[in-house]
């Protein structure tokens, strides 16, 4: 059967890494693509070889397609996922799924049976960071003891936009790179979040009340704690993340990062390996992941329950940010999707 797919939103991420991943799967095309401005989802067609373009929701779910992929600014997400599961659409929805958890645990129960629904948390399909995962999951470390994840970036002028200037729109650093953090050491440690800390600021780049900058403590079921630092600002900093155990520590470099590189290193009192990963892309593991669940085969690589979970801890984060004291994270996040 063949996965026929529409676009809601007209984005740069769908250009540079979503397209080509649907193309890379087989028995998959993209039929059709949305956008509110007309002239942006036309150009967008003839650029990308899209056959249809649209400028209302209605018309993208009535064509002829079995998934949509929405990549529009935040508060957009949840309206545009109901629209499509009353439409019999599955979704694969960007992070965060909406602008509040509650929203999000909405959107997770109005899936029907049968209806898949992906948040795109990336970094989950890196080899880098599944061997990060499967290395602590093998003992290799002993008992994990702390993680540091090192994320703040410098966001291209291309890039910026809403992200710095609508808080309306889901703007801010934290639901834009904490929300991945949070999903990324909840993967890589196999283990939930119990309590952040976390401080933000406004180093220059963002404004109307929004953060361009975040540093959390974040505390872990097992009793790990983890430090993220998340930022806009950063022109040189570089990116990575650690995990340390009884027995040993990982060290990646470079790995926060929507591209297969980077290194892993495993440090014990046998000295020091470099742990071999594959480079697969991301988004193309992504969506064979998520053709696989169409398909009945298993769950995309993160589910809406997975989400769910890295919104409501990046809205811990803000919250405890504002409040100026460490928040709890509801566990009781609910729903299977």
């Amino acid at each position: 059967m063949t996965v026929r797919w529409g676009l809601i939103g007209a984005s740069t991420i769908a250009r540079q890494f979503v397209i080509n991943a649907i193309r890379a799967q087989p028995n998959s095309e993209i039929t059709a693509v949305m956008s509110s401005s007309p002239e942006r989802a036309a150009a967008y067609a003839k650029e990308n070889g899209i056959p249809l373009a649209v400028s209302t929701l209605d018309a993208l779910l009535g064509s002829d397609i079995d998934a949509v992929y929405i990549s529009t600014t935040n508060e957009l997400h949840l309206e545009q996922a109901l629209a499509a599961f009353k439409a019999g659409k599955h979704v694969l929805c960007e992070k965060p799924l909406a602008l509040t958890s509650a929203d999000a645990r909405t959107m997770v129960a109005a899936k029907a049976a049968g209806i898949v629904l992906g948040t795109n948390h990336h970094l989950r399909n890196a080899g880098s960071h599944r061997a990060m995962r499967e290395a602590i999951a093998a003992g290799r470390i002993g008992k994990p003891i702390a993680a540091r994840v090192f994320h703040s970036v410098y966001l291209p002028e291309n890039l910026q936009g809403w992200r710095i200037t609508r808080p309306e729109a889901g703007g801010g650093v934290v639901l834009d790179i904490t929300v991945h953090d949070a999903d990324t050491l909840r993967f890589v440690l196999g283990d939930d979040p119990l309590e952040v800390s976390a401080f933000t600021q406004a180093a220059g780049m963002a404004s109307g009340g929004l953060e361009d900058g975040a540093m959390c403590i974040w505390r872990f079921t097992s009793g790990i704690i983890a430090q993220s630092h998340e930022g806009f600002t950063t022109k040189f900093a570089g990116t990575g993340f650690e995990v340390h155990g009884s027995e040993g520590s990982l060290i990646a470099k470079d790995v926060m990062t929507q591209k297969p590189i980077g290194s892993v290193l495993l440090r014990t009192a046998k000295g020091e390996e470099e742990l071999s990963f594959d480079r697969e892309d991301l988004y193309v593991r992504s969506l064979r992941q998520f053709h696989a669940a169409i398909g009945g085969e298993g769950q995309p690589s993160a589910t809406g329950k997975d989400g769910v979970w890295s919104l409501t801890s990046a809205e811990a984060a803000l919250q405890s940010a504002k409040s100026g004291r460490s928040v709890a994270i509801d566990p009781n996040l609910g729903g299977a999707g």
